[in-house]
């Protein structure tokens, strides 16, 4: 009798997680910089590059650790005039080591800042974290030397060369913030699936359980904010490197936190995914706002009227994301792909 042997197939679900992620990569890193315009390139995948890192930072501090932070921005000026400093004061420095470095200093602001954490919770550490988005945009402002006693304190981003290799084009700058987010997507995601991961969201389901469990609830903590305001940093530099090819402080100001906020609130909580899909929409959604007012009401939606429809619009979206669907884009994303999945595989 000859033996048969039958090879397990493939689940879907297994199929399309394995395929996903070599799809978007071929996207992003083939088909989007070949095909896209370079108002594609340049105003909207760059900023959508750099808040979706920030998203991600934020994510690990707010969505899987619970501690509530309203100073993302000042730790992206923190990254930005440290790597600008770094660039500047240490002749030969390469870049890379000036990105790590600012990543480092917006760490370690994050960690003084992160001390109130250890007694405060909720609605007064989002108070305490407001503090250093003044205190950073103050100092920032108040000191020359940090813009290189620039009158106007407008500085400008200096060239993108890594190793020889020059990405200063605009199709370069992309492919130099595609890198580095990605890189640090995957970091994050390590994290988050690690034992690190695992105190970050027992210490947000319950403080004291995850004391009784032996979880180093303080330096647990701690660690949150550095590492989150690591990646914030790292974003700030892209922000200012790479899209904006400026430094300034009034680009770090608090309506940019609250836009890293929206965008894990839109996106999801506790989820990497979701820090990308909020920053699409927050970034595509001011662009089809002005395309569809343009088209019904003509000259009458100038700039002040984009930007009052945009705020109304927008926080009409949060207050629905928060009531019908709590998990955000992410988790609506996920329903809608296991419905197709089924009527496929059914």
């Amino acid at each position: 009798m000859t033996a048969v042997t039958y090879s397990p197939a493939v689940p879907a679900r297994s199929l399309t997680k394995t395929l996903a992620l070599p799809a978007l990569l071929i996207l992003a890193y083939g088909v989007a910089p070949l095909f896209g315009s370079s108002y594609l390139i340049e105003a909207i995948l760059m900023p959508f590059l750099a808040l979706s890192l920030a998203g991600v930072g934020l994510n690990l501090l707010t969505g899987y650790a619970g501690q509530v932070s309203l100073g993302s921005a000042a730790f992206m000026a923190v990254g930005a005039f440290a790597a600008f400093n770094f660039n500047l004061r240490i002749e030969g420095l390469p870049l890379v080591f000036s990105i790590i470095g600012a990543g480092l200093a917006a760490a370690a602001i994050g960690i003084v800042f992160g001390l109130p954490s250890l007694r405060l919770r909720g609605f007064y550490l989002a108070v305490s974290t407001l503090a250093a988005q003044f205190f950073v945009q103050w100092a920032l402002t108040k000191f020359g030397w940090f813009s290189n006693d620039n009158p106007s304190g407008v500085i400008d981003a200096p060239n993108l060369t890594v190793a020889g290799i020059d990405f200063s084009s605009s199709i370069g700058r992309y492919y130099f913030a595609l890198i580095v987010v990605s890189a640090l997507t995957f970091f994050a995601w390590r994290v988050a699936t690690s034992q690190t991961g695992r105190n970050f969201i027992a210490i947000r389901d319950n403080e004291t359980a995850a004391k009784f469990i032996g979880v180093p609830v303080l330096k647990t903590k701690l660690l949150a904010f550095g590492l989150s305001s690591f990646i914030i940093g790292v974003a700030g530099v892209l922000w200012a490197f790479a899209y904006l090819r400026t430094v300034e402080p009034a680009g770090f100001n608090l309506d940019r936190s609250f836009q890293i906020l929206f965008i894990i609130i839109i996106g999801g909580f506790a989820t990497i995914r979701g820090a990308f899909l909020g920053a699409a929409l927050i970034v595509v959604f001011p662009v089809a706002l002005s395309r569809i007012g343009a088209f019904f009401l003509g000259d009458l939606f100038d700039s002040g009227v984009l930007d009052m429809s945009q705020r109304i619009v927008l926080g009409a979206l949060i207050i629905a994301f928060l009531i019908l669907e709590p998990d955000g884009l992410a988790a609506l994303a996920r329903r809608l792909t296991e419905r197709l999945r089924s009527r496929l595989t059914g």
